[in-house]
């Protein structure tokens, strides 16, 4: 083995340190893009900081450390390791105002899949039958990555970590996908990628549904105007309060519905 020069040694120690502040944050869930030039761009779902890099662009867009949850009960432990067989594939209609200037409402379904990852699965389930997701806003919106919601309406109490599935099915474009803060922190924050992102699998975000029929044709409408601007932190403090003062024409679910 050859020695590092103590020079040498003190540019990895500081390009490591560098690294670390500029991808994770504070405890900061993220999913990663690289732009045209090949450099990254990094938007948390949970970190209160924004950092930037002369080499590139890097966002580190905050909120509280952890998405949030609430509405009186934890979802920890969304589905138990070890299950036997998972759900059969079912879809939920997802009822949308588009904001922007039309302010049309619009509709897409969505095919879940417990096959590609239960435990995904199991808590996106939950959350819409706690009606999660009405009024929720879609957020950030970057055209030809991903669009990126789940936090919710009005402010709610912190929501428990679930466990990682493995990642069975590749970030397609269509698929829809938990953001995360690193291992087994997915709370409720998803995004829908606008493009294939296969770069993500390496990375552990695991699909585990799809839009389906017409669909993508609705989700390519959410209004992209503010593309990265809100801050996430304060949806969390805030929710609607913060968005519709500052973002008022962002695009919101207004329902989901499990198929029967």
């Amino acid at each position: 083995m050859v020695a590092a020069s103590r020079p040498g040694a003190r540019l990895l120690c500081v390009a490591a340190a560098a690294c670390a502040v500029a991808l994770l944050g504070p405890r900061g869930a993220f999913v990663t893009s690289p732009d045209a030039a090949g450099r990254a761009q990094v938007a948390t779902a949970g970190a209160d900081a924004v950092a930037s890099a002369s080499s590139g662009r890097r966002l580190v867009l905050g909120g509280a450390a952890s998405a949030v949850v609430g509405l009186g009960e934890s979802l920890q432990g969304a589905a138990p390791a070890g299950a036997e067989e998972p759900e059969a594939p079912y879809d939920v209609v997802v009822e949308v105002a588009l904001g922007g200037i039309a302010k049309e409402t619009k509709s897409f379904t969505l095919k879940v899949h417990p096959e590609w990852a239960p435990i995904g699965a199991a808590q996106f389930k939950k959350l819409i039958e706690k009606g999660w997701f009405e009024e929720a806003a879609i957020f950030r919106v970057v055209p030809g990555f991903i669009a990126q919601f789940g936090l919710p309406a009005k402010a709610q109490s912190r929501l428990e970590n679930i466990r990682d599935d493995p990642v069975k099915v590749s970030n397609k474009k269509g698929t829809m996908v938990f953001a995360t803060a690193g291992a087994n922190t997915r709370t409720s924050q998803l995004f829908i990628n606008y493009g294939d992102n296969a770069f993500l699998d390496k990375q552990g975000f695991s699909p585990f549904a799809e839009v389906v029929g017409d669909g993508l044709k609705v989700v390519e409408q959410f209004n992209a105007e503010y593309k990265e601007s809100p801050n996430q932190g304060s949806i969390t403090s805030q929710g609607n309060v913060y968005l519709d003062k500052n973002f008022p024409r962002l695009s919101k679910i207004t329902k989901m519905t499990i198929q029967k």
